[in-house]
């Protein structure tokens, strides 16, 4: 959900924005924008880590699955998303608190007429990408780590053990999960990095970073948002599954939650 109002908020009126060079809509909807921008972007990789969470579960300790992941615990985890986000995005540009103890930088330097920028202090920069991006993404790296452990483990387990026939079909399981898990993780820091890297260095080397290279690294960022559905939809039949019943309007069934990060 969030990657799809992503690119219907964000990306086209961002796109208007890059192609005219020149921003048309107004002050108020460019905080709109901006808001929407920062909010939806968090939504996102706040998604992803969840994500690995629940495949933590799911894997690593299948027969606490349905009681660790219950109904509830998933709701408080949307909850979390959608509050975190907004009071992120929204609170930050409505209050002006990217802006804060740089205000004479950013009104005598930045702000033109038709320009639609989001500026941050350093301050800024620091909280909101740690929250946005290194939070999330150091959970992320440390759960896919510990599921991609425990894989090992069981697969050790089992050539001990002497089964042949699981020994092969572990091996190839073991396989694809090492081929998912460098892709979903690869995938997620390759096109977020670069910018949250750029975003927390720009206000301590003077704002000396073009404004071309931001732009161009907001967009690859953007591209997560495009290829997040994809992976997923790819790799894992529990998302196939999920999004099927979604779309047909139909209840959901046990066997979404089951563990098919390795056994497909």
């Amino acid at each position: 959900m969030s990657d799809l109002l992503l690119g219907i908020l964000v990306m086209f009126p961002g796109m208007i924005h890059t192609v005219e060079s020149c921003w048309y809509f107004g002050d108020f909807f460019c905080q709109i924008y901006m808001s929407s921008d920062v909010s939806l972007s968090t939504a996102s990789i706040l998604n992803l880590s969840f994500i690995s969470v629940d495949r933590y579960y799911a894997v690593c300790q299948p027969l606490l699955y349905r009681r660790k992941i219950s109904v509830n615990v998933v709701l408080i985890m949307i909850l979390i998303c959608w509050s975190i986000s907004p009071i992120i995005g929204f609170g930050m540009i409505f209050l002006k608190l990217n802006i804060l103890g740089v205000e004479e930088f950013y009104y005598n330097h930045v702000v033109c007429e038709g320009g639609c920028v989001l500026f941050q202090s350093g301050v800024s920069s620091i909280v909101s990408s740690v929250i946005s991006f290194y939070l999330p993404g150091i959970i992320m790296v440390g759960v896919y780590v510990k599921i991609f452990l425990v894989a090992q483990t069981q697969f050790r387990s089992i050539q001990i053990a002497g089964c042949v026939n699981s020994v092969k079909k572990s091996n190839t399981s073991q396989t694809k999960a090492t081929k998912t898990l460098a892709i979903v993780m690869g995938v997620f820091l390759c096109f977020w990095t670069p910018f949250f890297v750029c975003n927390i260095i720009d206000p301590f080397i003077s704002y000396s970073k073009p404004p071309e290279l931001f732009e161009t690294l907001v967009w690859f960022g953007y591209l997560n948002s495009t290829v997040n559905p994809i992976i997923y939809a790819f790799f894992y039949s529990w998302f196939r599954k999920a999004f099927k019943l979604l779309t047909s309007g139909d209840s959901f069934k046990s066997d979404i939650s089951e563990t098919t990060l390795f056994t497909e």
